[in-house]
């Protein structure tokens, strides 16, 4: 349900937080978050496509994980598969997800009902997907779709501490209150894409999975997103699953970086180790893919 007109976010800032949960502890690396095994992912078409093979990886708690791979790779393919987006004729045909609940708990998450799986989402993992424009309702404010985030998870909130906790996310993400009553359209593309981080963010998830999120912004505002995202995950202790084909952005922001080909991961590995010591060829041919600024004065030929 979305609210159309210009109505929501009259509250003022409180100057408590008003999240439903509380600030999140830094979490201890090494701790895990998410395991993945031997996941398969085949969409059935003539002929059927396995488009992600027996994927096995483990995220930790804390971490940012770059997925990195040329366009049609499998990494949208996977991340919707951990999440059980997918739909026909994407098949789920091996494998299992499990998450590692700060509760201690283990949730097996193939195995949710739909009931379940609608309240996982959201609550314990939430998407910024590719496109912000597309992703926001252009005929809903932007105040009255985070506030709808609220009013279906959280029923329980009255709805002063709902527009308490929409103007709260705003500031967060740096969009500020006063855009409460705008449209999506009355934004740049930066500042609709802090707003989809802002509604994944809403209900203190444990893991962020981002879809290119800068992929259609400038170098000046995919700088400043990437550095919020780095502030945000320090600031309330979420786990991240960045997805882009540009590994030097990756380079720059994740702890480690999954290299993904044809479906499969083929490397994984430290940031740092996968600049300096690059163990596949196909990663080091990616590497080499991107221009360098500096080195030696070349002759381009006509």
């Amino acid at each position: 349900m979305t609210h159309g007109g210009r109505g929501g976010c009259t509250a003022p800032a409180p100057s408590a937080r008003t999240f439903p949960h509380t600030k999140a502890n830094q979490p201890t690396m090494r701790d895990p978050l998410l395991s993945v095994h031997d996941f398969s992912i085949v969409y059935d078409v003539d002929p059927p496509v396995r488009a992600v093979k027996n994927v096995t990886l483990e995220l930790q708690r804390g971490e940012i994980l770059g997925l990195a791979g040329e366009s049609g790779c499998g990494k949208t393919t996977l991340a919707y598969g951990v999440q059980r987006l997918l739909k026909p004729p994407a098949v789920i045909t091996s494998g299992s997800v499990v998450f590692h609940d700060a509760t201690g708990v283990d949730i097996d998450v193939n195995s949710l009902e739909p009931e379940e799986m609608r309240r996982f989402r959201w609550d314990k993992i939430s998407m910024v997907f590719q496109g912000a424009m597309n992703s926001l309702n252009p005929v809903a404010t932007v105040g009255s779709q985070l506030e709808d985030v609220f009013e279906v998870h959280r029923p329980d909130l009255s709805r002063s501490e709902r527009r308490a906790a929409v103007v709260e996310l705003l500031e967060i993400v740096k969009v500020g209150a006063q855009r409460c009553r705008s449209y999506p359209h009355e934004l740049s593309g930066g500042m609709r894409q802090r707003v989809m981080i802002a509604m994944a963010l809403a209900l203190r998830p444990q893991l962020m999975v981002m879809d290119e999120p800068t992929t259609a912004l400038d170098v000046l505002v995919q700088r400043e997103i990437l550095r919020q995202i780095s502030h945000l995950r320090h600031e309330f202790g979420f786990s991240v699953i960045f997805i882009t084909h540009d590994l030097p952005l990756l380079l720059e922001i994740s702890d480690r970086i999954a290299i993904m080909r044809d479906g499969e991961i083929i490397e994984l590995d430290a940031a740092e180790r996968i600049w300096t010591d690059p163990q596949n060829d196909y990663t080091r041919t990616l590497l080499a893919s991107f221009p360098r600024l500096t080195g030696e004065r070349g002759v381009v030929h006509r």
